[in-house]
């Protein structure tokens, strides 16, 4: 009974990151409604980085109870989509019919979802991606577009053909097997082994403090900048 309880630890985890990444699309669809002192958009962002914590914490459970299963890699790739591809993509589509006329443009938002199930079905099948990634993971997806709504409603809505094109070059950059960029986690603590991570989480500090939420979304255009060097230096 022990092991069983055991064994489903780290499931229990990544349900109820799918059950964050549930909440918060259905607050994307109250975007402009107050509740608790916060927009439906940023109980949003809430709900998705509380299940990037889940998302990172189930690993860590499973590495620290030796309970790997097949059926958790399923569930992990299963709960991503919904928290990271299709809650920051109803995210978006919301944030272009707040601020935009034009509603196909918002229609581009599912772009984002779809990019995402591309990446995940690869990620499974593919044994080059065991310390690396070949394309921007999906977790870093959401965070760049929770980041980009925080940025739109500090400094404006950027324009349609700008967000049309910011939505399907970010989704693309989900896809792009050629390019290769580095982990966020971290398997132990030595500086040097983990230099790229350090400088990472220290950019991230440095641009939430200068500019917000909206910070989050320079971090991740560094993260990729980051990466896009190292890779062309090790080449």
């Amino acid at each position: 009974m022990l092991k069983i309880i055991k064994s489903n630890i780290p499931n229990t985890i990544t349900c109820m990151s799918l059950v964050c990444g549930c909440v918060a699309c259905i607050m994307s669809f109250n975007y402009n409604v107050m509740s608790g002192g916060l927009y439906g958009y940023q109980w949003a962002f809430i709900f998705i980085g509380i299940a990037a914590l889940f998302d990172f914490c189930d690993g860590a459970a499973a590495r620290l109870l030796h309970a790997y299963s097949n059926l958790g890699k399923e569930l992990d790739s299963l709960s991503d989509l919904v928290s990271f591809g299709v809650a920051p993509g109803m995210l978006i589509y919301n944030t272009i019919s707040a601020f935009s006329d034009c509603h196909w443009v918002a229609y581009l938002a599912i772009l984002i979802p779809v990019m995402g199930e591309l990446r995940l079905a690869r990620f499974n099948i593919d044994d080059r991606q065991t310390t690396s990634f070949l394309g921007m993971p999906i977790p870093a997806n959401a965070i760049f577009w929770i980041g980009f709504t925080a940025w739109i409603h500090r400094y404006g809505y950027p324009g349609d053909i700008v967000m049309a094109l910011l939505v399907v070059v970010v989704s693309l950059l989900m896809v792009m097997t050629r390019m290769k960029m580095f982990s966020l986690k971290f398997k132990n603590f030595d500086i040097r082994e983990n230099l790229r991570r350090y400088i990472i989480i220290i950019a991230a500090i440095f641009f939430v403090v200068m500019y917000g939420v909206a910070g989050l979304a320079y971090a991740i255009l560094f993260y990729v900048v980051l990466s896009l060097v190292r890779t062309k230096y090790s080449a």
